[in-house]
């Protein structure tokens, strides 16, 4: 009888002690983070685009408060973003046998300055930046790929923020 009592009492104890914290999405984010912010990204690209530096902005907003389960400050909060759109651009990947061009590679380039107020040694400042090849004989093309070339830069930037791997 006391085997059984003791089995039932300590097995449940040890499952309880023993825990293992993991995450498929690679995020590691310190308990003591709780809340962040992200400044508007300004585009400073030579061609501008008007939605971009919102689709950015609330993209990394978005994210984080689905993703991360922090609250969203104005500003100052334990994660920091602020960033420029620096760069986007449309250039000939190929031309046809008649010289004419094949496929388009659109390309944005964000500059991200992170800041985590708990864990300083995680900052960075960087650039990121993703592409898509298109057929450039279509028209309108280069419009259907913004969004996911915005979505690529938000996953990024959030992996590089708070992944561990």
């Amino acid at each position: 009888m006391k085997f059984f009592t003791l089995f039932f009492f300590c097995i449940p104890l040890c499952f309880y002690a023993c825990t293992v914290n993991y995450s498929l999405s690679g995020k590691s984010i310190s308990p003591d983070v709780k809340t962040f912010s992200v400044a508007y990204i300004d585009n400073q690209a030579s061609q501008i685009i008007p939605t971009l530096s919102d689709d950015i902005t609330e993209g990394l907003k978005e994210r984080f408060r689905s993703q991360a389960g922090l609250q969203l400050l104005s500003r100052d909060g334990d994660l920091q973003f602020e960033g420029k759109i620096t760069n986007y651009s449309v250039a000939y990947q190929g031309v046809t046998a008649d010289q004419q061009a094949a496929q388009n590679r659109l390309t944005i380039t964000v500059f991200i300055t992170f800041t985590n107020t708990v864990e300083p040694a995680k900052n960075f400042a960087k650039s990121f930046s993703a592409y898509r090849d298109y057929d450039a004989r279509g028209s309108g093309m280069e419009e259907l790929y913004i969004p996911e070339i915005v979505e690529q830069l938000i996953e990024e930037i959030f992996m590089n923020s708070v992944a561990t791997w």
